[in-house]
């Protein structure tokens, strides 16, 4: 059963344009004289690598596109270990990831968002006319009578958990 793969392998950056083209041409014969379809072949040119490999700094990137049979590419990953030029490669089935992609898609398909639903008017503020004399001497006294009622109020629940300590 064929299987969609993506291979990405990085060439050491003495390689010359002609031998790359060489390698690419031989990888791509060896997947597809062992039953397998060469996709796409992308060259991605010369870039820096994160990290130091084999004593290189940079190297050309190529990626390709395949369908192919695990056992092939079993061969394709051995050849492309032993291959001098190649100096690291990675390989990723790409069928898993496609189904893992189209599965959070339709997730996110199916919910409905809330910033998308419309926003909800504020209420109207009341307007309030000046506060008359009498509701101005009162504030005071209120005010006054805060402090009173809340010592009421804490009393017992300080005599309570003075009990129980």
């Amino acid at each position: 059963m064929n299987r969609t793969y993506e291979i990405m392998f990085i060439v050491r950056p003495d390689v010359e344009e002609a031998d790359l083209d060489k390698l690419i041409e031989g990888f791509s014969a060896n997947i597809v004289n062992g039953g397998g379809e060469v996709k796409s072949v992308e060259k991605m040119g010369r870039r820096r690598l994160a990290y130091t490999v084999r004593k290189f700094n940079d190297g050309f990137y190529v990626l390709l596109n395949i369908a192919a049979a695990g056992s092939l590419i079993g061969e394709i990953e051995r050849r492309l270990r032993v291959s001098e030029p190649v100096i690291k490669f990675i390989t990723v089935r790409m069928d898993e990831e496609e189904k893992r992609l189209a599965k959070v898609k339709a997730l996110r398909d199916s919910k409905v968002k809330r910033s998308a639903q419309p926003i909800a008017p504020p209420a109207p503020v009341a307007v309030v006319a000046e506060p008359e004399a009498a509701a101005v001497a009162e504030a005071p006294a209120a005010v006054a009578e805060t402090p009173a009622a809340v010592a009421e109020t804490v009393a017992p629940v300080a005599a309570e958990s003075a009990a129980t300590v």
